[in-house]
């Protein structure tokens, strides 16, 4: 018995040591990127990364499917863009109105939504994204289908040029870190713990006293607030917002991300965006239909690795966990 005692908290620290030294390796490698890869492409890779992160937070950890969540990303985007442009606004500035906006779209939304599960949930959200979509289409500040081009990137607090491309991507790799180490708090705190036991069996967690409906409400609003402000960062990264950042489309793309990725893990929605992004982008310059190529792989990972990329390689490591 004093044996195993002694050695289950050496096993402790050396899991924690491991994961010291990934996180490690993998903020060194995130630094070091732009000087070996192209930085627009890297910052588009965050900025989805985030936007998943923001859509597993939902799908991964309370078992909701939004079908809607391009509402709240592209809304966002228009947001960010037209404060920046038309109105003058600092680039802080702008991101935290349209992180703001999203996260007042998804308390809306939510309250419509919430009271519905399953498929009637998912429906009811995408009946509601299409709604923000014609709109989008409609209101003159939008710019219809041109959308807002040319938005200015600005000076951040005053200080940081962001015309300048490292300094872009240091600034969204500073986004991407803070929208993540929230999620990751929120998944490891006492709520997060709630948002998994309504997952798993919502009727027992009412049979608790829980108030289920209001955990997932303040779920989906922080999702759809971390959306939004995946969004706005990218509207400045790439200086444009258009229809495509609302479309269904972009629903099912996030929904594809998550799921490749791993579906309730941590680092699994930031590998499968990775993974969609870079076929996007390679994949564009050859005579490839994208679609079907990205499609083909999520039928492939669909068979042979049923809970996703990392989901599968933490099934098969000792010590299992969301990481």
């Amino acid at each position: 018995m004093s044996m195993q005692t002694q050695a289950l908290p050496r096993t402790g620290m050396e899991a924690g040591a491991r994961k010291a030294l990934l996180l490690g390796g993998g903020l060194l490698l995130a630094v070091l990127a732009p000087f070996l890869l192209y930085p627009v492409f890297l910052m588009k890779v965050l900025c989805f990364a985030l936007f998943a992160c923001a859509f597993n937070l939902l799908i991964g950890f309370a078992g909701l499917l939004s079908f809607g969540h391009a509402a709240f990303f592209g809304s966002a985007a228009y947001i960010a863009a037209h404060t920046v442009k038309e109105w003058g606004w600092a680039p802080e500035a702008g991101l935290l109105a349209a992180t703001a906006v999203a996260g007042l779209m998804g308390l809306v939304f939510g309250l419509i939504a919430i009271r519905r599960q399953g498929i009637y949930f998912a429906m009811i959200t995408l009946a509601l994204s299409q709604m923000v979509f014609f709109l989008a289409l409609q209101l003159p500040f939008t710019h219809g289908e041109d959308g807002i081009q040319g938005v200015p990137r600005g000076t951040l607090f005053g200080l940081f040029d962001l015309g300048q491309p490292l300094t872009m991507y240091y600034v969204v790799l500073a986004i991407f870190l803070g929208g993540f180490a929230l999620v990751w708090r929120t998944v490891h705190s006492p709520f997060g713990q709630v948002l998994k036991a309504i997952r798993e069996n919502e009727p027992r967690a009412v049979s608790l006293g829980y108030r289920t409906d209001r955990y997932k409400l303040v779920a989906f609003v922080l999702s759809a607030s971390l959306a939004g402000l995946a969004g706005g960062t990218k509207a400045l990264v790439f200086q444009l917002a258009s229809l495509t950042d609302v479309t269904w489309q972009m629903s099912g793309e996030v929904v594809l991300m998550t799921l490749l990725g791993g579906m309730g893990t941590l680092f699994g929605p930031v590998v499968g965006a990775a993974l969609v992004v870079t076929l996007e982008s390679y994949l564009a310059a050859t005579s490839l239909p994208v679609p079907v190529v990205i499609g083909c792989i999520f039928v492939g990972c669909v068979l042979l690795f049923r809970r996703g990329i990392v989901g599968e390689i933490l099934h098969r490591l000792p010590g299992k966990g969301n990481r």
